[in-house]
């Protein structure tokens, strides 16, 4: 029986068909990265006073310094109150004058916003201090695209998983840049997280599968690069739409032609002889031997034969398993800790003191070297992960010099980035066919679940600036350290059976 191994060296390790398909996949990441536009860039709790345009109709010659003082009292440090307004009352502009107003009462018509960076963001356009439920949100659809759409790859195909994630992105991205009120708002996010998601876990998983050995980094660095080329557009995009609405609108435009492309794309031979498709499974791998302009041996596909014990051990095997089981727990904490580490930064880009648009562009180009498509081994990988750590514990002592603090941020995302890069690989690496992509699904989710956590783990700073930093230094070093207990997979091929993941 010939192995997968053998057939991408007889149809091509990286041919034609490898770079197109890995193109077609990669080339959303550049676009999914606008869906953070409405949570990265926003000024979360701009300068604001209430609304008092009612004196406006007892005096409308008022000039606005004349209006904000008499009718906005003022705090013990003489600024305007944000949240507090004198009572409207019936009486004449003269009498206001003379004897001002004492009856205080919150804010009864909105906001009075000061000049923001934004033409419009979700905080202006409907309740302050809300931007971190948006984030929270939109975090949790994240987390439920991978739990969902993991099993589903398994039992329906990676080409399904990668497909309908799209079509989420392109109806509700649309839906989010419409909705007439925040609640509706997070509803669509929270459906675009559960796409995102999806498609994040499927695309690595499909192109990576149609790679031989010599080339399989390549299915997630180069995925992982064109993230990083999207964090650049992404500055340049919402520093010239500066309306969350249009961002939103322009972002699902461009997600219509992807779902329409992506219907072309084949799928994973090697789920197919997993599931015992063998028949379908050999009409593809001739389809890519053809477009690679390879010629298949003679009796060669006669030796190909599906998997179908295999299959049926199911994701037990990852539970039963001693080997499998301590390697995800260690692949998975690790993936937690990073994407705790690098949301924690990524959602503060606006709180570095810099330019905002500046340092996402800083943020971007930063990835671009940690995702080089060559794998860096694993001691790299986890040295890089215990250095990471270093850096976001040393921001406390930081936090007022903004040239600092941004150096400092982007030298831990670059090695976050670098971490995030193996992971992606490392759990292909690990784990056999027949329970692949549940493996990389869960993993994903720990991650998730790190991401989710963020928000309120920054939140933390405000009883002591230290805690959400020296969380994730600490966490990182825990994690860091967990790795040397996972095995090196270099130059290695992908384990086919449970015996070969043990083995290595």
């Amino acid at each position: 029986m010939a192995g997968f191994g053998e057939v991408l060296s007889a149809i091509g390790e990286f041919g034609r068909f490898q770079k197109l398909t890995l193109f077609a996949l990669c080339v959303p990441n550049i676009i999914v990265s606008f869906h953070f536009a409405s949570v990265y860039f926003t000024q979360s709790d701009p300068e604001r006073r209430c609304n008092t345009d009612w004196i406006l109709r007892v005096e409308p010659n008022l000039t606005a310094e004349e209006q904000l003082n008499l009718t906005v009292p003022r705090g013990a440090d003489g600024a305007p109150s944000r949240c507090r307004m004198y009572a409207p009352v019936d009486r004449d502009i003269q009498s206001i004058r003379r004897y001002g107003l004492n009856e205080t009462a919150p804010c009864t018509d909105g906001w009075v916003y000061a000049r923001t960076l934004y033409v419009a963001t979700i905080v202006t356009d409907d309740q302050a201090n809300l931007l971190q439920v948006a984030q929270t949100v939109l975090m949790a659809g994240i987390l439920f695209g991978c739990l969902l759409f993991g099993p589903f790859a398994e039992s329906f195909g990676r080409k399904r998983a990668t497909q309908i994630p799209v079509v989420l992105m392109f109806i509700f991205s649309g839906a989010s840049g419409l909705s007439p009120n925040f609640y509706l708002y997070l509803a669509s996010q929270f459906l675009v997280g559960i796409g995102y998601g999806g498609y994040r876990l499927n695309a690595v998983i499909l192109a990576t599968e149609w790679i031989g050995v010599s080339r399989r980094s390549w299915g997630s660095c180069v995925i992982q690069l064109c993230g990083a080329l999207g964090q650049c557009v992404l500055a340049g995009t919402i520093y010239f739409i500066r309306n969350w609405r249009l961002a939103q609108l322009v972002t699902a435009a461009l997600h219509a032609v992807i779902a329409i492309y992506i219907w072309c794309i084949l799928e994973s031979a090697r789920w197919l002889l997993g599931r015992g498709k063998t028949g379908e499974a050999k009409r593809l791998i001739t389809k890519v031997a053809t477009i690679n302009n390879c010629i298949i041996p003679e009796g060669f596909l006669e030796k190909i034969d599906g998997n179908e014990k295999e299959r049926k051990e199911g994701a037990m095997a990852l539970i039963r398993s001693p080997i499998l089981r301590k390697n995800f727990l260690a692949l998975g904490f690790a993936w937690f800790s990073l994407n705790l580490t690098y949301f924690g930064l990524s959602l503060n880009v606006a709180n570095f003191g810099m330019s905002v648009f500046l340092t996402q562009l800083i943020f971007g180009l930063s990835e671009v070297p940690a995702s080089h498509p060559q794998h860096p081994g694993c001691w790299r990988f986890w040295a890089g992960k215990i250095f990471c750590g270093s850096f976001p514990s040393s921001l406390c002592s930081v936090q007022d010099h903004a040239v600092a603090v941004t150096i400092l941020v982007t030298a831990g995302r670059i090695f976050l980035n670098w971490a995030g890069s193996v992971c992606s690989v490392y759990v292909q690496e690990l784990f056999p066919t027949s329970f692949r992509q549940t493996a990389a699904g869960l993993g994903s989710i720990a991650s998730r679940i790190g991401g989710l956590m963020s928000p309120p783990v920054n939140m933390l700073a405000t009883y002591h600036p230290s805690i959400p930093t020296i969380l994730f230094g600490s966490l990182s070093i825990i994690s860091g350290s967990l790795g040397f207990l996972l095995p090196e997979t270099r130059r290695k091929e992908l384990p086919e059976s449970i015996h070969e993941a043990e083995n290595g």
